[in-house]
Formats: structure tokens, C-alpha cells, sequence
């Protein structure tokens, strides 16, 4: 991903609420099923590390892309952006600006 594609997904984000709340149990198989299902939905979302979490949520957003084939955005403070392209062109919500190839 290209600093301009990721700059043009962080803008999209910014106006995003966090769609799943990340609490005490951390990252589990049923959390990652949810983050994937809402990524296959969106695209692109939002999470929210809640303060009970004892990971740091960089290490919780590296997980969650490795577990759900997914790409880290960026990461502020608690709150995490994921973003996983549909494979399907006719079901893609987000159209990335093309980078250097």
C-alpha cells in the first residue's frame, strides 16, 4: 500500500464511529471471525481498544491483520483502522487511487 492510498483511507476513516469494541479478552478466534465478516461488509473499519485490554494496540492491530489477512491503516492512540479489498471487483465499496506500480 502507498502513502497515498493510505493517506486517502485514513481521511475515509476519520469520519468512521468504531465498529467493535476490543476489552479484557483481547483478541479470540469469535473477535477475529467479527473483524473478518466486518471487513468482507465495509472494507474499511474502525476499532475501538478499550483501557481494560492489557496488550497495546499496536500489537492487537498486528495480530488482527495477520488473523484476517487484512492491512494496518494506522493506529492512534486506542483506536485501530483495518482495511481488506474485496476480491470481487463488483463488490468493492472503496476505490483506492492507483499508486506507483
Amino acid at each position: 500500500m502507498t502513502s497515498k492510498q493510505r493517506a486517502y483511507l485514513k481521511s475515509i476513516s476519520s469520519t468512521y464511529e468504531p465498529l467493535i469494541q476490543i476489552g479484557k479478552s483481547s483478541v479470540t478466534p469469535q473477535m477475529c471471525e467479527a473483524v473478518s465478516e466486518a471487513l468482507a461488509a465495509r472494507e474499511l473499519i474502525k476499532i475501538n481498544v478499550l483501557k481494560n485490554c492489557d496488550e497495546d494496540p499496536k500489537d492487537v492491530a498486528q495480530i488482527l491483520a495477520e488473523r484476517t489477512r487484512s492491512t494496518v491503516v494506522h493506529v492512534i492512540g486506542r483506536k485501530i483502522v483495518l482495511f481488506r479489498q474485496n476480491k470481487n471487483t463488483e463488490d468493492r465499496k472503496i476505490t483506492l487511487p492507483r499508486g506507483r506500480v
